[in-house]
């Protein structure tokens, strides 16, 4: 079914897929759409599966999720420990509700990350109160202790999204890492993964975004592949569109990444950057992130004296972050791994041509090197350098690729499709319990006529 087709079909009694509607709860514990991709994946996949006719409550706690209309948020408050501008707090006496409360605080103490773990015990809790309430839980990548016990713990079968294993983070991390003692910080943070493990081998039905990220599922996380099913993400492509009424910016590049975290691989754009401005004074890089103060990439600004090359902008609105990447004369993703990359293909929808690494999943996305975009091995400063420069002086080049990545997204990588793969998954996970849509319903009426 067309993109089209999905839009203009039911919304509510008979769900657009031909079966029943569904009542799903979509887990996710931690929701801001502009930092990271969960936010972006809850909040198109909810309003997309509401199009469908679905009804779906998300639950999620800090950073709430931005939410389209028709989708209902229930929050389930942690401590909020991450907090700007006072993260790593320790809680005031009053606030401690329960002993979850008190776990958080202290595996936050001991330089543990506890919200994966606090956020399922309090899922749980609720759902277990709402017992029937649901179709299907879909867990988005908590894999926390708190989500086993199949439909008799969470009152409706369980799907769960692994966008890409942590473990891959963890390892980046401690490869960076300069010395013991930051090493041994990266270890007590990631330790959480350990439990992501364990919870990820007892799931019955594991849905992914890619080919790569379901093999990296098998390899790190040690998941029966017969568990596992791929469902592509994508862009929203009525937003991220072409303008030609946007001017382009000569010599204008564009990247969305944390500063210092080392899978997003700006340090490697930004000695690019340097290089590149050799030969082409204009090029500037527009970063959508925040700035860290200090830390490699904030030094290696420096070191090359591209104060006045870079700049990082944050809080726009999305109105504010497609004009600027159609603005653009290039979009880079210079990572070094990518479960899925929903920046590779946003810039593609835009029109705006994509130079990526060859990390992960960015080539299922971003497509051949030289038909939709150019690509450029992981860490290789000078290749990154070298592409950027032919797309700067090639308008024609440019004109090309733009197209032909805009007609790769709208014909593989939609929401509309996402929702509608995710649906299909729902209903056989519900299959293989053994209990159809309306079976909470119908099981407590039984339960009152006796």
């Amino acid at each position: 079914m067309t993109a089209e087709a999905i839009e203009a079909s039911p919304r509510q009694g008979v769900g657009a897929d031909g079966d029943r509607p569904l009542r799903i709860a979509l887990l996710t514990y931690k929701g801001n759409p502009f930092c990271g991709g969960q936010g972006v994946y809850v909040r198109h996949l909810s309003r997309e599966l509401a199009r469908l006719g679905h009804s779906v409550e998300v639950i999620g706690s800090q950073p709430y999720p931005t939410l389209d209309e028709g989708v209902p948020l229930t929050e389930i408050a942690s401590l909020d420990l991450y907090r700007q501008p006072d993260p790593f707090r320790t809680p005031k006496r009053d606030e401690y509700r329960d002993w979850i409360d008190r776990l958080e605080v202290a595996t936050m103490w001991t330089g543990g990350f506890p919200e994966p773990l606090t956020f399922s015990l309090r899922a749980r809790r609720m759902l277990a109160a709402r017992a029937g309430a649901f179709d299907v839980v879909h867990d988005n990548q908590t894999l926390g202790y708190g989500l086993l016990g199949g439909p008799r713990a969470l009152g409706a079968p369980l799907v769960t999204t692994i966008h890409h294993p942590i473990t891959v983070d963890r390892q980046l991390e401690l490869d960076a890492a300069a010395d013991w003692k930051r090493r041994a910080s990266v270890r007590r943070w990631y330790a959480f993964t350990r439990m992501q493990k364990r919870v990820s081998r007892r799931l019955p039905s594991v849905l992914t975004v890619s080919g790569t990220s379901r093999k990296e599922i098998v390899d790190h996380l040690g998941v029966r592949p017969d568990r596992i099913s791929v469902v592509h993400i994508g862009a929203d492509t009525g937003l991220w569109s072409p303008d030609p009424s946007v001017a382009e910016v000569p010599g204008r590049i564009v990247t969305t990444s944390s500063a210092d975290v080392p899978l997003k691989g700006l340090i490697h754009l930004i000695e690019a950057l340097a290089k590149l401005r050799t030969e082409r004074p204009d090029a500037h890089l527009v970063v959508v992130g925040k700035r860290a103060e200090d830390g490699p990439v904030a030094q290696a600004i420096e070191r090359y004296g591209l104060d006045g090359a870079v700049r990082f902008v944050k809080g726009v609105t999305d109105a504010e972050l497609v004009d600027l990447v159609r603005s653009a004369e290039a979009a880079c993703v210079p990572s070094l791994y990518e479960g899925f990359s929903l920046p590779a293909a946003e810039a593609m929808a835009t029109g705006t041509p994509l130079v990526a690494t060859t990390g992960g999943a960015i080539p299922e996305v971003a497509g051949p090197d030289g038909e939709t975009c150019l690509a450029v091995p992981t860490g290789d400063a000078g290749a990154l350098a070298a592409a950027l420069g032919r797309l700067l002086g090639d308008p024609e080049l440019r004109a090309r690729l733009g197209a032909a990545g805009r007609a790769r997204v709208l014909e593989r990588f939609t929401w509309a499709r996402a929702a509608q793969g995710t649906a299909e998954l729902y209903r056989s996970a519900i299959a293989a319990q053994g209990a159809g849509p309306g079976a909470g319903r119908r099981g407590r009426a039984t339960a009152a006529r006796r």
